[in-house]
């Protein structure tokens, strides 16, 4: 395998800036590829090298294999890293890297196509007798027997894209009459967002909680897990909070979920960095999916183990990382991750694009901020909203809750509106305090979103602060809270 000096980057926003920061610390060039929309993005301006590969919309883009490759080869660099969304989990483009002599900063091919692909990954566990989640994974896939299943199975049901995540191509259906409907709507989904419109299908769980495992494979292959992540905090199947470790294990239980984990990797002759996911309800546990990339919030399991997950992901590709004895750790201390979305969080999460104002990360110790919009920067109705994720470490858990109440609410965005207010509401909440939240906590507690108060209002700061202008000028009440709604809040 020839050596990485020049990374070519297939993604966006603060993934983007993560993986350059990595290469940099790491002594590499990189080459940003990009969209014309993410022209004047934070990564863009902190790339070695920018090449724009087509128009805002992912087909043309960020799901374009070819432009990708094309890209990356007049750039010169020797590797692509696919960050994670878009074409980290598609065996295709890791194919077209291989042919076209680059290195795929992830999983083979192979592992890509047993362990990515919902349906293969499932047989395999199937076989080695590991536990799943009772579904079906069939090769029919036209929607009259995929009704017919989901009937054989018992509504509810989860119906889910194969070859992806992240809540796209995800449909609860509680019955016969909306099941076709909202499994060609998922299919649609999926084929939009991975090239690829295969389904599948699991019984709906109704009170469990989304328990994950980093695992890696180095060099030789040797698999190790660093460990899990709590991440039971979703909405609409996409996570917004997400712990390491998780408050919801015993020792017992980390065990035998650990224990699964690595033997579903082994099996997949997997390297690199991977995510094994499982639902845990009344102390029994499910395999759920492999995602055969980074995760978003890689950085909590980063801050108690004591790693670097990208440098880690470059040097494996590059054949030049091998697990050691003191590289396998006891985890310390409590992560917390907040996904900071351009949102009305009193709109029930309506997205919010602009330019953004001033914007300040206050710093603090453990505070950590990934990021990928500077001031000036214009959020765009294009892709995905996340501006940032907020991630703060303590001592413990109870500690950690509070250390990122006060660093959200030191943080400000002008410009946009943002779930921050959203957030410090769930991290106050009853249940997240005391671990039991379950992946219905947002349904059982939020469904309407945020409703506004004045406590609330004040950490959405230019809300607030037009809120206060209008108050002391004795223009409204100060208890009509709903004033602030009059004005524009944009170009503050």
């Amino acid at each position: 395998m020839k050596s990485i000096h020049r990374v070519a980057i297939a993604n966006r926003g603060e993934v983007a800036v993560r993986i350059i920061r990595a290469c940099e610390e790491l002594g590499l060039e990189t080459v940003l590829l990009h969209s014309d929309a993410d022209i004047d993005s934070r990564a863009y301006r902190l790339a070695t090298k920018t090449i724009c590969i087509g128009p805002a919309p992912t087909a043309q883009s960020y799901l374009n294999i070819s432009a990708n490759i094309d890209a990356a080869l007049a750039s010169g660099a020797d590797a692509i890293h696919p960050g994670f969304g878009f074409l980290s989990e598609n065996a295709d483009f890791a194919q077209a890297c291989e042919d076209a002599g680059l290195i795929f900063i992830g999983p083979s091919v192979e592992a890509i196509r047993t362990l990515g692909d919902k349906m293969t990954f499932k047989a395999l566990a199937k076989k080695a007798n590991l536990p799943l989640i009772p579904g079906y994974e069939g090769s029919d896939q036209s929607v009259e027997t995929l009704v017919a299943e989901a009937e054989k199975i018992g509504f509810p049901v989860i119906v889910k894209a194969a070859a992806g995540g992240g809540g796209r191509g995800m449909k609860l259906l509680t019955s016969s009459s909306e099941a076709k409907d909202l499994i060609e709507s998922a299919q649609r989904e999926s084929l939009s967002a991975f090239g690829s419109e295969k389904v599948f299908l699991e019984k709906y769980l109704g009170h469990a909680k989304h328990i994950e495992f980093q695992i890696f494979g180095d060099s030789t292959g040797h698999v190790v897990h660093l460990f899990d992540r709590e991440c039971s905090v979703q909405r609409r199947h996409q996570k917004i909070i997400e712990e390491a470790t998780s408050p919801s294990l015993t020792d017992e239980l980390r065990r035998q979920m650990a224990e699964v984990a690595c033997t579903i990797a082994t099996l997949g002759k997997y390297k690199n960095a991977g995510t094994v996911e499982f639902l845990l309800q009344d102390n029994k546990f499910y395999l759920l999916e492999v995602n055969t990339r980074l995760q978003v919030e890689h950085p909590v399991t980063e801050e108690v183990v004591g790693v670097d997950l990208v440098k880690m992901q470059i040097l494996t590709a590059a054949n030049n990382f091998v697990f050691g004895n003191k590289d396998i750790r006891i985890p310390k201390g409590h992560a917390i991750e907040c996904r900071v979305y351009a949102e009305d969080p009193f709109m029930n999460g309506m997205p919010s694009t602009g330019k953004i104002g001033t914007q300040i990360w206050p710093e603090g110790p453990r505070r950590r901020y990934e990021y990928g919009f500077d001031e000036g920067d214009t959020i765009t109705a294009h892709y995905d909203p996340m501006i940032a994720k907020v991630i703060v470490w303590d001592e413990n858990r109870p500690r950690a809750i509070q250390k990122m109440i006060r660093t959200l609410k030191d943080c400000v965005i002008f410009g946009v509106h943002t779930n921050i207010p959203y957030l410090i509401e769930i991290l106050d909440h009853p249940d997240f305090r005391d671990g039991s939240m379950t992946t219905r906590f947002i349904e059982k507690h939020f469904s309407e979103g945020l409703q506004k108060s004045e406590e609330n209002l004040k950490w959405a700061p230019q809300v607030y602060k037009k809120y206060l202008e209008v108050s002391s000028s004795g223009g409204h009440h100060q208890s009509s809270i709903s004033s602030p709604w009059q004005f524009s809040w944009r170009g503050i």
